[in-house]
């Protein structure tokens, strides 16, 4: 019976099984009535789990905790007579309890739990019981210290296979908000913990909840900041994890939502020195502290996180870099053959125009072409200008904001306004000068809008031109394919300014 009973206790990996065999199992090696098994807290004198056989649930509300374990159910010596679970609560009857046995369990030297065993039927517990008792205890520990090692092994394959799946979250493109929510909500589902929170360094030198992964709404969290000075964020600003057993009570914690939450991690994400934020992982009130291995691991993760963060980041800047270059070759293939070519049929067309006579139908049709070839180096020029300028960045020159312009209209149109640049209009439109056009552009714009029948926009700027009082000025001349309400001919509107 020993035998089979220590094989048994050998066959599961999973500890809370193991333990709730072992006490099953040595209550019926030995005849006892009840059996119990205290898991201690490593770091604290209490119980931390309780598996029992033959109790029931009742009796089990009423147990002790530890070294109290059974004060009367299980005592060392024999009970006379009818006794109550515990001094708490009301007595409940039952047989008496001769006797009781009790052994520790040891794991690797260290004190795990205790065994306790009462109610020995027929009678009093036998020599043969304690060496039972002891050789289960010493197999229970060893089954321990397995079903630990497989515990812990496959706790770490979780977090490792958490830490890969941020990475490649991270690396196939998602944008800044996303990535900072996918590392939240990863280690929050990996820890257990009941909000998992993205921290960054604010302007003023302290730290803001910027993302916030949780299964209530969040909305009272985002935004909260830890005001500089603070004694956790000195120790995060350090490089350093903190580990709070109670955020409630913690002197250290400041901040109005910490009165939520009971054991927390503060993990600071940092990779090659840089500091990119904080990773928060708290737990409610009440909920069992994190273990040594909980924030070796959730540490370990931080770490693989806030490189994926960078990493991340890296691949953005290096894809937009390629999209930036990929731009710049457009624009000098286009400068370089495509408007070359145009110009030197242009000049081909113009020459022959000027060869043939100016009734003859042909040189009206060259006419035509030389100058639609006109219009179309314009424009040409144009979106080689725009393709110069950075996608995301405000236009610096009075070019690109007529561009941004236009470009802006357009989603309100339905097409794009056709534009065209004569002269050194960068060179000679200063700052004032481009406000006022730029006014005049959008007003132009704004009023092709609401009449109807425009399909068709023209921008034109030219510099310089000669102003009527003989100055050197800049026009701009919008045109659109509408019909004017008083003659119902196309508009035209035209502004002219001194450069």
């Amino acid at each position: 019976m020993l035998l089979e009973a220590v094989l048994n206790v050998g066959s599961d990996l999973e500890l809370g099984s193991t333990l709730q065999q072992i006490v099953e199992t040595a209550a019926a090696l030995t005849g006892a009535r009840h059996g119990a098994l205290g898991v201690l807290d490593p770091d604290r004198d209490r119980i931390e789990a309780l598996y029992t056989a033959g109790v029931t649930e009742a009796e089990r509300q009423h147990l002790g905790l530890f070294p109290e374990l059974f004060p009367d159910l299980l005592p060392d010596g024999p009970v006379e007579g009818p006794t109550a679970l515990t001094r708490p609560g009301p007595p409940v009857d039952r047989p008496p309890v001769r006797s009781s046995l009790r052994a520790p369990i040891v794991v690797h030297t260290e004190v795990f739990g205790h065994l306790c065993l009462g109610g020995k039927r027929p009678g009093p517990f036998t020599d043969t019981d304690v060496a039972l008792l002891r050789v289960l205890a010493a197999q229970a520990g060893i089954a321990i210290g397995n079903a630990r090692l497989y515990g812990t092994a496959r706790q770490r394959e979780r977090w490792i296979a958490g830490a890969a799946a941020v990475t490649t979250a991270l690396l196939t493109g998602t944008d800044a908000a996303d990535a900072l929510m996918t590392v939240a909500e990863q280690a929050r589902v990996l820890a257990g913990a009941s909000a998992g929170v993205i921290l960054q360094p604010t302007e003023e030198g302290g730290m803001e909840i910027v993302t916030a992964s949780t299964p209530d709404d969040p909305a009272g969290i985002v935004g909260t900041v830890i005001e500089p000075g603070s004694a956790v964020l000195v120790q995060l600003l350090g490089g350093e994890p903190v580990f709070i057993d109670d955020s409630a009570t913690d002197p250290r914690m400041t901040t109005g939502v910490r009165s939520r939450f009971g054991p927390s991690m503060m993990l600071p994400l940092q990779s090659g020195g840089r500091l990119i934020g904080t990773l928060a992982l708290p737990r409610r009130r009440g909920e069992r502290p994190y273990t040594d291995l909980d924030r070796l691991l959730a540490t370990q993760f931080a770490s693989q996180a806030a490189l994926a963060l960078v990493l991340a980041d890296a691949q953005a800047d290096r894809e937009q870099l390629a999209v930036y270059e990929d731009r710049d070759r457009i624009a000098r293939d286009l400068h370089d053959l495509v408007v070359q070519r145009l110009f030197a049929t242009e000049m081909m067309l113009e020459s022959t125009r000027r060869r043939a006579t100016s009734e003859d139908e042909s040189g009206v049709l060259l006419g035509r072409a030389v100058d639609e070839l006109d219009s179309t180096i314009q424009e040409v020029r144009t979106a080689i200008f725009a393709l110069q300028q950075p996608p995301a960045a405000a236009p610096s020159t009075f070019r690109g904001r007529v561009l941004r312009e236009t470009g802006g209209a357009a989603a309100l149109l339905g097409f794009p306004p056709s534009v065209q640049f004569t002269g050194a209009v960068d060179a000679l439109v200063g700052e004032e000068t481009g406000r006022e056009l730029l006014a005049a552009l959008r007003g132009a714009l704004a009023a092709a809008h609401r009449r109807p029948g425009v399909s068709a926009i023209e921008v034109e700027v030219e510099a310089p031109v000669r102003l009527p009082d003989g100055r050197s000025g800049v026009r701009l001349v919008v045109a659109d394919d509408g019909r004017g309400e008083d003659d119902g001919r196309p508009t035209t509107v035209t502004w002219q300014a001194p450069v």
